[in-house]
């Protein structure tokens, strides 16, 4: 009878892969999309979520109409489930961090540039200083990457700054110039080639001159607001071709031809090397982008987490940093 049980209690008993499974289920409000992200099939999701909701004793989800979303009770449960899933992750930290070297895991957030041009050479120079840490890194846009940060699924987000909510602690990290980016053979890239070679700098283009020609322009965020605001006096005139969320679509699609694009100079380094882009400086006031990481206040970071920080402050300070000049502007 005993026996008996201890299996009934061991088979209710809860689990962090439970609360795992339950947590992306409310994150994604879909028992499939959660099945994709948990590598589970999505009956074994479902009955995850049985099991926990008959441990707790209330329905954690509403199923009806197609939708899935949390109950009042999967509401006040989706807290509690949060900080165990936090506090599980700063227990391990802090027993890894009782040995002299950085061990156990560390995850970000970045968006797919940031992924492709900013992080590889920093994540390859930590590997190689500390080997015993586990590297996860989840790709999103500034929203998402937010989102993670402030519920703990993350230990840093690495963003386009500022990010002003009082939750977060900013590490700034990097500044980099806009520039336009153009196939070598629109009729601005010659232009540019040439007044580089007659002078001293980098060559500029009039914002009044990239208005005549179609362009590419971010859907949002801050460099977006910052192009508005330039561009403003030339609004009656604008064409714009395209508007997309990523800066590798904006690179694409300008190479294409289909308008003049605007990234951070960084992000373009490799196209412009292969010929297959041209970068275009834009005339005072010049824009910036600053990219910085962020983490939440009340996070107790571990060992493996300040030897980060430390690293990409001090690849930071090792790369040139963008010439500046009369009618420079704050980081866009």
């Amino acid at each position: 009878m005993g026996g008996g049980r201890g299996a009934v209690s061991r088979s209710k008993a809860m689990d962090f892969d439970q609360l795992n499974t339950f947590l992306e289920v409310a994150r994604l409000s879909s028992f499939s999309r959660a099945a994709v992200t948990c590598y589970r099939t999505q009956p074994a999701i479902s009955a995850q979520i049985r099991l926990l909701e008959e441990e707790v004793g209330a329905r954690l989800f509403d199923r009806g109409g197609g939708k899935v979303a949390l109950t009042a009770a999967g509401r006040v449960f989706h807290e509690y489930a949060s900080r165990l899933r936090q506090l599980r992750k700063e227990g391990l930290d802090a027993v890894a961090d009782l040995n002299h070297t950085p061990s156990g895991e560390l995850s970000l957030a970045a968006n797919e540039g940031s992924c492709l041009h900013v992080l590889p050479e920093v994540f390859a120079r930590f590997i190689r200083q500390h080997p015993a840490v586990r590297v996860h890194i989840r790709r999103g846009e500034h929203s998402d990457i937010m989102e993670a940060v402030l519920e703990n699924r993350v230990d840093f987000g690495l963003l386009s700054l500022p990010a002003s909510d009082p939750r977060l602690q900013v590490v700034p990290l990097h500044r980099d110039e806009i520039v336009a980016v153009a196939p070598p053979g629109h009729p601005l890239a010659p232009r540019a080639a040439r007044a580089a070679q007659q002078s001293d700098g980098p060559a500029a283009v009039e914002w009044a001159r990239v208005a005549e020609y179609p362009l590419v322009l971010p859907k949002s965020g801050g460099t977006r607001d910052a192009l508005d605001e330039r561009l403003q006096p030339f609004a009656s005139r604008l064409k714009i071709s395209m508007e997309l969320e990523s800066t590798e679509l904006i690179k694409s699609f300008a190479a294409a031809g289909l308008g003049i694009g605007f990234v951070a100079q960084t992000m373009a380094v490799t196209e412009a090397r292969s010929g297959e882009l041209a970068l275009l400086p834009l005339a005072a006031p010049k824009l910036y982008r600053e990219l910085g990481l962020v983490f939440r206040r009340d996070r107790a970071l571990g060992r493996a987490a300040l030897a980060f920080i430390d690293m990409a402050i001090q690849a930071s300070n090792a790369s040139p940093a963008p010439r500046g000049g009369d009618g420079e502007t704050p980081p866009a």
